[in-house]
């Protein structure tokens, strides 16, 4: 699954085979059909093992007794971090996998467009109800927490294709900030978001 998931992430699905999983994995041919039927049992494997992780930093970050705009900024502080830690172990902006794989797969399996459907309204309901508590707070405008939650899930993973279409890790750079924007933070966005840390040289060797 492992070999699986970074194949499909750095490349594509359609141009990972099986004797390249197998490859990576050092594993033979006969030991895949052992355990998997297909590469789309494999695939939706993968995916279902990185959101069980991924599950857990939500679970933590959202958790917490933080105030709810603080909860969201950590959690897109955490994507851009992850993104440049990629790019260091790879050399290439992969942007989000679930994103990637969807864009790619939506119109040629079911099985995994409906997987990857059910982690996407996961994460908005999430969002959504932390949003919703911003704006409870006065934090954030008032107004339809989904629909937020929408716009800045398809801000900063806009951000993130972006970032990887055009292989530039500084496009990443102001993620965070971006998509507090586009939900209408209402307090300034440096009292929201630490700029320094995205300044300075922990980018200067991304650039």
């Amino acid at each position: 699954m492992d070999a699986a998931y970074h194949l499909i992430y750095e490349y594509s699905y359609g141009a990972v085979t099986i004797d390249a999983i197998c490859e990576r994995a050092a594993v033979k041919k006969g030991s895949f059909y052992y355990f998997f039927e297909s590469k789309s049992d494999l695939a939706v494997a993968a995916i279902d093992a990185w959101w069980q992780g991924r599950e857990k930093v939500l679970a933590k970050i959202f958790g917490s007794d933080l105030p709810p705009l603080e909860r969201i900024r950590q959690y897109l502080d955490f994507v851009t971090e992850m993104q440049l830690k990629n790019y260091e172990q790879t050399g290439q902006m992969l942007g989000c996998p679930l994103f990637t794989l969807g864009a790619e797969i939506c119109l040629q399996d079911e099985r995994i467009h409906a997987r990857i459907m059910e982690f996407v309204a996961a994460g908005l309901a999430i969002f959504s109800r932390a949003i919703a508590e911003a704006q409870a707070a006065g934090d954030l405008p008032p107004g339809d927490p989904h629909a937020a939650a929408r716009t800045m899930l398809g801000v900063y993973e806009g951000i993130l294709t972006l970032a990887r279409i055009e292989r530039r890790p500084d496009a990443v750079r102001h993620l965070s900030r971006d998509a507090l924007l586009a939900i209408g933070a209402l307090r300034p966005v440096e009292a929201v978001l630490d700029l320094a840390q995205f300044e300075g040289e922990s980018y200067a060797a991304h650039e």
